[in-house]
């Protein structure tokens, strides 16, 4: 069998506050992420401490985590969150430093979604929009491709996906792709709180389903994440080892009444993946399984 890809999405927007466990300084990531190597994953994905941080300044800022793993470990697969900013330029043009500097994926958003949470009446209220329009994603391809980074995909609500099968099918994909299939949770990972104003397909077997079948035909390699859940207990980090695709997990993701650390949930995707008869993949065996260019 295909080795199961882990991403440990360590850190996102959690704050201390909801979860004690979550690292958020670049000693507090670095060992993290070399720890969350240890314990299976291939793939770390962090978030700094700004989103408003661009350019360069992020640039050094991620890498005051990242160096470290990658003295330790050359073979690690890393990458950052976007930025805020009032063009595409702002907001993704700190991969190209990061690149440059051993990083080897960068985000490939290909869509816009809200992301919000409820009000007191229980409509949707606080929100934001996270806008990609299709010549931002054209622009994002293009940095993918020239500065060779694979892309993560994020894939919010099923036209993301049909955008993603289009440039595959157009042969615009740059190398390297892996698609994560976000499913909204129970809980709003912007607060924390139940809620039932979130984005996209329920983490469920019908969901799954309803993805799988857009994805025939497709060669891209996927993984599943339940935002504002846990993607254990939902049942599809179990369903998505059984068919052969990859699990995202991780207090950026996490959402529910425990308070676990990264390397618990860690921990139980690797139990899953035994009981399945699934290996699972080292940083180097990711990067052939997604064909990483660099």
């Amino acid at each position: 069998m295909t080795p199961l890809i882990i991403e440990a999405a360590l850190n996102g927007a959690t704050p201390k506050s909801r979860n004690p466990h979550v690292p958020i300084s670049p000693t507090e990531l670095a060992a993290e992420a070399l720890a969350a190597m240890e314990a299976g994953a291939a793939i770390v994905h962090t978030h700094i401490e700004r989103m408003d941080m661009t350019g360069d300044a992020a640039v050094d800022r991620y890498m005051e985590a990242y160096a470290p793993v990658l003295a330790a470990r050359p073979d690690a697969i890393l990458w950052g969150t976007v930025a805020t900013g009032p063009d595409v330029e702002a907001r993704f043009g700190h991969y190209r430093g990061l690149a440059r500097a051993g990083v080897r994926m960068g985000a490939f958003d290909p869509g816009s979604v809200n992301l919000g949470t409820h009000g007191a009446d229980g409509l949707p209220g606080a929100s934001l929009l996270y806008a990609t329009t299709y010549r931002d994603i054209a622009w994002l391809a293009d940095l993918h491709d020239q500065e060779k980074l694979g892309p993560a995909i994020a894939i919010y609500e099923p036209g993301w996906l049909r955008t993603t099968l289009a440039y595959e099918q157009a042969g615009r994909l740059p190398a390297g792709t892996f698609v994560k299939l976000y499913f909204g949770g129970r809980y709003n990972f912007l607060d924390g709180k139940r809620s039932n104003v979130t984005f996209g397909l329920p983490p469920t077997q019908k969901a799954l389903d309803a993805y799988l079948e857009m994805l025939e035909g497709s060669s891209l390699p996927w993984a599943v994440a339940a935002i504002g859940d846990c993607v254990i207990e939902t049942g599809l980090a179990k369903m998505a080892i059984e068919r052969g695709g990859h699990v995202r997990v991780g207090l950026e993701d996490f959402g529910g009444e425990r308070q676990p650390g990264n390397l618990e949930l860690i921990a139980e995707v690797v139990a899953l993946a035994k009981q399945a008869g699934r290996p699972i993949a080292t940083p180097e065996q990711a990067a052939q399984i997604l064909g990483l260019p660099r």
